[in-house]
């Protein structure tokens, strides 16, 4: 598989051109053709990679290879929505690879039922965007750093019950911001016609750093400016590490097949999470494992629907990317776009 660079960038056929007419409208046609050259490695399919899938091939890359080892099982089919008819224990990459082609015939839609810890590093270097998502950090981190060290786009996600993320690193990333600058009048005022305002297109540059630095920041540190950062951070990314290491522990995620041992195991966390970061208890709320079983279609389709967008606004270069976590709380409806390291 060739990977995207200046050379691969393919012209946009008359059909393309059709297809995607109001894409083209909104960012042009050079955004286009850079989504039409990249090709994305997607791990991870339940609801919320269903909900990425979606989006990533509707907008029209060249390629989505979709990879999960995993049977279908009962929780599958109530998250997402590919694969709500689908026999329990088929395998769910080969099940939505059928249906996720339907949604647009031109990319190519690949399904790969192998375990992505079993693969070589050699693998992932063929991708341009490699996406993780409901996948143990561990995994995440180890992704990551191999996508810094060649400069391919890493994003991860996940959602447990009402709580949701997701990340992004790009590296140093170049992107083309749009602006809108009202012209003066020949006194040096500016004009209140909006038909004289001027478009200003301009070169920007984010730096990214690591999911691994962002997960392990210390917040020990007995400071009046770290008191501040804990409170303005959002409770998510506290309750999202409870999750994470459960994850890590046991190699699944919390199940509502063994719920009363489960909630057991993550209040058990909660409280050495809370000491070990030396953060108030209200950052964790005590009930907060009641609220994270499953996956919710909501917020799968909130999360994954920004997720989804990340990936293109990385890929067209075009617009300001998320730098570099997007956190989700169902419980108080809020969505908030924050950096944990500086």
């Amino acid at each position: 598989m060739e990977k995207m660079n200046e050379s691969s960038v393919e012209n946009i056929t008359e059909d393309e051109a059709e297809i995607y007419d109001r894409q083209i409208r909104l960012w042009g046609l050079d955004a286009q053709r850079r989504l039409r050259a990249a090709s994305v490695l997607l791990i991870g399919l339940k609801g919320l990679g269903a909900e990425v899938a979606k989006n990533v091939i509707l907008s029209g890359v060249k390629s989505v290879t979709l990879m999960d080892p995993s049977p279908i099982d009962n929780e599958d089919k109530m998250s997402q929505f590919f694969i709500s008819n689908a026999p329990e224990g088929d395998n769910v990459s080969l099940y939505l690879e059928q249906n996720a082609q339907l949604l647009n015939p031109m990319v190519q839609v690949s399904s790969l039922n192998e375990d992505p810890k079993t693969k070589d590093d050699a693998f992932f270097l063929q991708f341009d965007v490699v996406c993780v998502t409901c996948s143990p950090l561990s995994l995440q981190c180890r992704l990551n750093k191999l996508c810094f060290e060649n400069k391919i786009k890493f994003f991860s996600g996940d959602v447990f019950g009402y709580y949701g993320y997701s990340f992004a690193d790009l590296g140093v990333h170049e992107y083309v911001h749009e602006a809108t600058k009202k012209k003066k009048n020949k006194e040096g005022d500016e004009t209140s016609n909006t038909t004289d305002d001027e478009t200003i297109y301009e070169k920007k540059t984010t730096v990214f750093t690591r999911l691994e630095d962002e997960m392990s920041f210390d917040w020990s540190v007995d400071s009046p400016e770290m008191k501040k950062k804990v409170r303005q951070t959002p409770s998510a990314y506290f309750i999202i590490k409870v999750f994470q290491d459960f994850f890590e522990k046991h190699s699944r995620r919390p199940s509502t097949l063994s719920m009363e041992s489960d909630m057991k195991d993550l209040q058990n966390i909660r409280v050495q999470m809370l000491d070990k970061l030396g953060i108030p208890k209200k950052n964790i709320p005590e009930d907060f494992h009641e609220y994270g079983f499953g996956e919710l279609s909501p917020v799968c389709a909130v999360v994954g629907g920004v997720l989804g967008q990340e990936i293109i606004k990385a890929v067209s270069q075009k617009d300001a990317p998320h730098n570099n976590f997007f956190f989700f709380n169902g419980m108080s409806d809020e969505g908030m776009v924050d950096k944990i390291t500086i």
